[in-house]
């Protein structure tokens, strides 16, 4: 891959969108690209990982292997997001895989060291860097919080509004999102099962609030949904 594709690929992400050809040259950015086949992991049950990860195309999951040897799904991770040893701390990553998922995957890798000396010669991008891990652990606790403070249904309701904000498309009128999510990813990430989620999915629909087909999430009336979650 030449050095005109790799600039391509990296300024796909907010991150490095401000830094111009030359800056990249001079920062000497040390990072890789990945293409990984559907199925296949990036890295499996995880502990002293030194990398972070950026997706470029695809999906990834993230989960780990509970003690019946089954994948427990912890999130559902698609373009422009990050994934690995995003804090940057050489810590414990509790056993945590990360798996090619419905596609092929193309991603940048960089290791952490050489991320932080990136950061640590470049403040605006530290900054902003700062940001989007900010907003990816926000986004955990909000999870967490659904998880423990609202009946089922209001965690469907709530995992579909995130979605939304993730697509940055949270506005007035009727709006629709990429589906690419199965109800038994739904049932995991929400802690319920697949045949309460299937039933609360066609609710949802006969309410006009969340439509849900295989290709697509359609939001009829987003105030309603504003309204009943309380969020502004």
């Amino acid at each position: 891959m030449g050095a005109d594709d790799k600039m391509l690929l990296i300024r796909n992400f907010n991150l490095w969108r401000h830094v111009s050809d030359e800056e990249y040259e001079n920062l000497k950015i040390c990072h890789r690209f990945i293409e990984a086949k559907k199925g296949d992991y990036i890295y499996f049950e995880a502990f002293q990982h030194k990398k972070i990860y950026f997706i470029k195309d695809g999906y990834i999951r993230i989960g780990y292997i509970d003690e019946s040897g089954n994948e427990v799904i912890r999130e559902i991770l698609s373009k422009g997001e990050l994934f690995g040893q995003f804090t940057l701390e050489k810590d414990n990553m509790n056993g945590e895989f990360a798996r090619a998922y419905k596609a092929d995957v193309s991603l940048c890798a960089f290791d952490i060291e050489e991320f932080r000396k990136l950061l640590e010669s470049r403040p605006d991008i530290a900054i902003r860097y700062s940001g989007r891990v900010a907003h990816k652990l926000k986004h955990s606790q909000d999870r967490l919080i659904s998880l423990l403070s609202r009946d089922v249904k209001s965690r469907l309701l709530h995992f579909f509004w995130q979605l939304l904000q993730e697509e940055n498309a949270a506005k007035a009128g009727s709006l629709s999102i990429p589906n690419y999510f199965t109800q038994e990813d739904i049932a995991h990430l929400i802690g319920a099962s697949r045949q309460t989620v299937s039933s609360l999915i066609t609710e949802l629909g006969e309410e006009n609030l969340v439509v849900v087909s295989r290709q697509q999430i359609q939001f009829p009336d987003v105030k309603k949904i504003q309204n009943l979650l309380n969020v502004a």
